[in-house]
């Protein structure tokens, strides 16, 4: 039997990188939603459209991190590479129980003078996302009078099901480089990354240099490649090339050529070519001269 230090690798631990699969459902009622997948099959049922630009398969996932709730990070904890498990969450493992007091009612007028009730494309319904005081609501119910806005997070009171599946460490460092990339900020494999020695360099691509998005994520990233792989230096770089004019001289010296240049003349009824027209003043040969006049005689 395989000692615990010999099987110890194979099993996961908070604050590792892997690539992972999963499902993730949310139950309610007797019916269930999917939430997240990472397989393309499983979204084709739900007939849930692809992004633009979106690839589907394994994703970077940092084990006990954030990107699913607690309860649900914790149970991904001690998973071994290449097992697949089913999990169910209770409310509290997942997004929380619903709180009656984070229902709130608003009047119209309040709820008209939001920003984003002012544009003119605004339209308010049941289901409606509104921003009130900082805080992202749904509208539950409404009146000529009153709006209900819901403040719980959106799958609060659900229980959640979700299928996991390993696939692989990311152990090399480049490779870590990204998965760090693509979890704070995604379009990791647009980057250049080089990683020398205890030296990490992000180039980053064209899209990204005005992103306002990058600008936030860019911290988040920097702390974590200083945690997971405890480089000495981390460069940032950001190339701006400057086009090369085309020279007029030579767009010009192009034009001038391709306007002197003259098509064939086409041929006549006969088959034969019919003649250019000749320049005014100009003869295409010497004409002959004429032998002189004898003298008469006397």
């Amino acid at each position: 039997m395989p000692s615990d230090s010999a099987s110890a690798p194979d099993v996961t631990k908070a604050g590792d990188l892997v690539r992972i699969e999963y499902d993730l459902w949310a139950e309610s009622g007797g019916k269930t939603e999917l939430l997240d997948t990472t397989r393309e099959e499983v979204a084709q049922q739900q007939k849930i459209p692809t992004p633009e630009g979106f690839t589907w398969g394994p994703r970077p996932h940092q084990i006990g991190g954030e990107r699913f709730p607690t309860g649900i990070e914790n149970a991904l904890v001690g998973l071994r590479v290449g097992e697949e498990v089913e999990r169910e969450f209770t409310p509290a493992e997942a997004f929380g129980e619903r709180d009656p007091n984070l229902i709130e009612l608003f009047s119209m007028h309040e709820v008209e003078r939001l920003p984003e009730m002012r544009r003119e494309d605004a339209h308010l319904d049941i289901g409606t996302m509104l921003t009130i005081e900082g805080r992202r609501g749904r509208v539950v119910s409404l009146t000529a009078a009153r709006v209900r806005v819901d403040f719980n997070p959106p799958f609060a009171g659900r229980k959640v099901r979700g299928k996991f599946k390993v696939v692989e460490r990311v152990e090399s460092p480049a490779d870590q480089v990204r998965a760090i990339v693509e979890l704070q900020y995604g379009r990791s494999k647009e980057f250049g990354v080089e990683h020398h020695e205890k030296t990490i360099t992000l180039k980053l691509p064209e899209r990204s240099k005005f992103d306002i998005s990058w600008m936030a994520a860019k911290p988040r990233v920097v702390d974590r490649l200083r945690t997971q792989l405890h480089p000495h230096t981390i460069r940032i770089v950001e190339e701006y090339v400057t086009p090369t004019p085309e020279k007029k001289a030579d767009a010009e010296k192009t034009k001038s050529a391709a306007s002197e240049e003259t098509p064939a003349a086409p041929a006549s009824e006969s088959g034969t070519k019919s003649e250019s027209p000749r320049p005014a003043g100009k003869t295409t040969a010497k004409a002959a001269k004429a032998p002189p006049a004898e003298p008469k005689e006397a």
